[in-house]
């Protein structure tokens, strides 16, 4: 530094100053390299719940990567989360509660509890418009396991299934371990469980003493500490259409999810039919929102919302958002375009 300055102590003023700006300009330089060069992201994908799953780890190049054995952990916890909640698989926990007879008592784990808590929960906030015991409907509708999406059912029908619906006929010996259905039901979790695996996911990766990373499943996501240059993680909330625009937001210590009818549905007589079922009516929604994104402390906090929130449709989800300060970001859909709104605590995230 003692010869940088002497050297520009015997420049004139101009060559000093366009000395010092190219002195700045190096510095910034190497600043960024040291930067650019002082993380790696270790990437693991695969495949779960159906769908794909993609993590990044974000680790000091001074230490090691990790391992193959960390990616085997994630796939047996995966593997075990699948046997614990999947309606696909015929012995999985979930439906073995199902096959119960009602009135009986079963033992459940901890992960259930967990699930069917959280579910509960976002059922009381919402007014019952999330309810893990739509699956019947989902299913008469064609949006179920037994997926065909190409006849809408009899208003009888619809009728028959209303009956077995309602949370709160699933009563909870939490001590105990235990669940029983007093009513005829089945429980479905698939709107929380993708956010849930990701919640598990990313408790092993902290677990592991990793705590700068992205976990995603099926497009919900778990995002901690940083990006390998250093700053809060970036991702585009998704657009309802190809030809609309992703808006960037930064995002950390939180779960991030998004609802959209535009995903999977079915068009008879020229009327479309949404896979999300209104526990209330037995029947697709019918507002004009086509997504909805959910930032929240859990990515199955924001899973579960992301699809009460679609439910209740753009202006009852903005009353209950912004009474409850929850940050969400809603696409409408608007003649033959769509608009945009947003909750006040949803705007910090957004980036220029």
């Amino acid at each position: 530094m003692i010869l940088v300055v002497n050297v520009l102590n015997n420049q004139p003023f101009k060559a000093r100053a366009a000395l010092l700006l190219l002195l700045f300009c190096f510095c910034i330089f190497a600043a960024a390299c040291q930067q650019k060069e002082k993380f790696q992201t270790v990437l693991f994908t695969g495949a779960t719940m159906g769908t794909t799953y993609n993590i990044k780890i974000v680790v000091p190049k001074s230490q090691p990567a990790p391992s193959a054995d960390v990616q085997a952990r994630i796939e047996l916890l995966l593997k075990e989360f699948n046997q614990s909640l999947s309606t696909y698989i015929p012995d999985s926990e979930l439906m073995q509660f199902n096959a119960a007879p009602v009135g009986e008592w079963v033992a459940v784990s901890s992960r259930f509890l967990g699930v069917l808590a959280l579910s509960n929960r976002i059922s009381q906030l919402s007014g019952g418009a999330f309810d893990p015991t739509v699956g019947p409907l989902v299913n008469l509708w064609g949006f179920g396991p037994d997926w065909h999406k190409d006849k809408k059912p009899s208003d009888d029908q619809i009728a028959a299934l209303m009956g077995e619906v309602g949370y709160q006929a699933v009563e909870v010996d939490a001590a105990g371990h235990r669940v029983k259905k007093n009513k005829t039901l089945q429980l479905d979790f698939s709107a929380v469980a993708k956010g849930y695996g990701v919640d598990e996911v990313a408790d092993l990766l902290w677990s592991e003493g990793f705590h700068h990373f992205m976990v995603e499943i099926g497009g919900e996501l778990r995002l901690h500490g940083h990006n390998a240059s250093g700053d809060a993680w970036r991702i585009g909330v998704e657009a309802a259409t190809s030809a609309g625009k992703i808006k960037p937001i930064a995002v950390s210590e939180v779960g991030v999810a998004t609802s959209g009818d535009y995903r999977n549905y079915f068009e008879e007589d020229g009327i479309r039919y949404s896979h999300t079922i209104d526990p209330t009516t037995g029947k697709p929604i019918n507002h004009n929102l086509a997504s909805v994104t959910v930032i929240a402390a859990t990515s199955g906090e924001a899973d579960a919302l992301a699809t009460a929130f679609t439910v209740l449709g753009g202006d009852r989800a903005m009353v209950l958002a912004e009474q409850e300060g929850i940050p969400i970001y809603i696409i409408e859909r608007k003649g033959e375009g769509f608009s945009v709104r947003y909750s006040t605590t949803f705007a910090p995230y957004l980036l220029p």
